[in-house]
């Protein structure tokens, strides 16, 4: 079988044989009217309570909570109080170069669950299997190319005990990254990576991991001025770790996590142009993997415009959660690494705490049903 050269009437086996003409020239698609509305899913509700695990209200007796991003709330001048506080501390306390003081708060630059290499110097993003997500990697705030990366690394996947350190008999390794999980880590990352960037392009020698511990030493400091058996006990925080897991793992309690990052990346799920080249993407992947063996030159010329297309598609609907690191809950297609700890030690999640109040005491929360890899695409085809 070879590949019809323009794919002016190529048939997708979905919900029916559906028509999908392609200009392989503009590398655009056009679809018959309808096709969209019948695959795009609903919107998301942004105050929506989401389970990892099945939790029944009705057995819950005691509810906890921790304060800061849970209970309390913050505006986002806080987050320019605490770079500009930290900032201050590290002219005044250690003695940084006087210039320190004109780098200004980048609010939009960094996203929480990054990992900062502290031998390295790098700012990245890895997925729930340590794999790291290439265009998602910085030194200051400079990006550093996927082959510098695999140079350095020599693999884009991470072994485990240099991202958690060795645990093992007789093994004393330290982990060598640092996971910044919780939203003080945001403008923590800022003044990282600006101090960084000034030392780089002055020609400064510095040390990652003393750079680190002097921005890490200032803001804890801020952050520190700032302020029942275990299925009966639900206990709500903002940090998949320090909140949650010690709660989880020594006491057995059931775990709510506020993650206020929900509501930015639901509004963007919900966009009718996220959905499309959401949708797209999947479709484009699924027709390379169907024909990727197909070796005549026609055939290997549209597969190669496809692969260009899917690039370009998993590009665009990463930066539109932010430009330079993407969605806090994604890489491309797999869920990052501060996806799979929140799964893992918290029962429930939502943006807000008062979302609670849309459901009664003595409501269940089911997990959704995933599909595993060996499985149907879908119950409902």
């Amino acid at each position: 079988m070879v590949l019809p050269r323009k794919l002016d009437d190529w048939r997708l086996k979905q919900r029916g044989e559906e028509k999908i003409k392609w200009n392989r020239k503009k590398m655009a698609r056009e679809t018959t009217s309808g096709l969209w509305a019948k695959k795009l899913p609903q919107d998301v509700n942004p105050q929506g309570v989401f389970a990892c695990n099945e939790l029944d209200l009705s057995e819950v007796k005691v509810y906890g909570f921790d304060y800061d991003y849970t209970l309390a709330h913050y505006k986002p001048s806080l987050e320019h109080l605490l770079y500009n506080l930290g900032r201050d501390m590290l002219l005044d306390k250690y003695k940084y170069p006087p210039e320190i003081s004109k780098l200004e708060y980048k609010p939009d630059f960094a996203v929480r669950g990054l990992h900062y290499d502290i031998e390295k110097g790098l700012l990245l993003k890895l997925d729930s299997f340590l794999q790291i997500q290439f265009d998602a990697i910085y030194r200051g705030l400079t990006p550093v190319s996927s082959e510098e990366i695999l140079k350095i690394y020599r693999n884009r996947i991470i072994p485990i005990a240099y991202v958690e350190g060795d645990t093992r008999a007789h093994k004393t390794n330290r982990a060598k990254m640092v996971h910044l999980a919780d939203l003080f880590s945001v403008p923590e990352m800022g003044l990282l990576c600006n101090v960084a960037e000034y030392f780089i392009k002055n020609h400064i020698e510095y040390h990652p991991e003393i750079l680190f511990l002097d921005v890490k030493g200032t803001v804890k400091q801020l952050q520190d001025l700032t302020g029942w058996s275990g299925h009966q006990v639900l206990y709500f925080g903002d940090h998949p770790y320090s909140d949650l897991a010690d709660v989880t793992l020594e006491h057995g309690w059931r775990t709510g996590a506020i993650i206020n990052e929900l509501t930015h990346e639901i509004n963007t799920l919900n966009t009718p142009s996220f959905k499309e080249n959401a949708n797209w993407l999947q479709m484009l992947t699924q027709l390379i993997e169907d024909h990727q063996d197909y070796k005549e030159p026609e055939a290997m010329e549209v597969i190669s415009d496809w692969m260009a297309e899917r690039d370009y598609l998993r590009k665009s609907t990463k930066a539109v959660f932010n430009k330079q690191f993407g969605s806090v809950f994604r890489t491309y297609h797999n869920p990052t690494y501060f996806s799979r700890r929140l799964f893992r030690f918290a029962d429930i999640y939502t943006s807000n705490i008062r979302n609670l109040l849309n459901y009664s005491v003595t409501h269940t929360f089911y997990p959704r049903r995933g599909v595993m890899p060996h499985e149907y695409g879908s119950y409902f085809v």
